[in-house]
């Protein structure tokens, strides 16, 4: 709960803090929360759609707190894999959207790995925790869905994986991205 915090919250004090905010979230329609849950009903961090605009097909994913159990898994790559389909095939949305501090290299990795294309720096986009923030935008459309669905369900197929777990061929391979 403590650390580097890009985002306008956290970090939490403790862990009746974090709970208190994580309460908060489920009132909200914008950002709309999900938990990660994993197949023994753990739940390992959370993933929200935001920013809705309906009248003009775009949203963006984003609020993303992943605990150390979920980072670097298969199953936060499937976070992503579900939450992109659901926004393009059930949603209908043409635009799906991930933005973040520039400075935050790892959550530019993410998103350049899952298939968002870089799209520019918002200069002083806003201000967070008392100091300009610059915005790295990153964008997926939906004629690009097809070719990133192929990319991460080849990456999460069984096949992909050996006896210990370790990936064969890295998700950046398979979509072409330059991570």
């Amino acid at each position: 709960m403590r650390g580097q915090s890009y985002k306008s919250y956290g970090p939490f004090p403790d862990f009746a803090a974090f709970s208190r905010w994580l309460g908060e979230r489920a009132a909200l329609a914008d950002p709309f929360s999900y938990a990660v849950i994993d197949r023994s009903d753990q739940a390992l961090g959370i993933a929200a759609l935001m920013e809705i605009r309906p009248a003009v097909g775009v949203i963006e994913v984003g609020n993303i707190v992943l605990s150390p159990a979920l980072q670097r898994t298969p199953l936060a790559t499937e976070t992503q894999y579900l939450l992109a389909r659901y926004v393009f095939e059930r949603l209908g949305y043409r635009r799906y959207e991930w933005k973040c501090d520039a400075l935050n290299a790892a959550s530019r990795g993410a998103a350049l790995r899952f298939g968002f294309t870089f799209e520019g720096i918002f200069r002083q986009h806003m201000i967070v925790k008392a100091r300009n923030r610059d915005t790295a935008w990153y964008a997926m459309l939906d004629r690009e869905w097809p070719a990133r669905k192929h990319a991460f369900e080849l990456w999460l197929a069984p096949g992909n994986f050996d006896a210990e777990g370790r990936q064969k061929v890295r998700l950046a391979e398979l979509s072409g991205s330059k991570t």
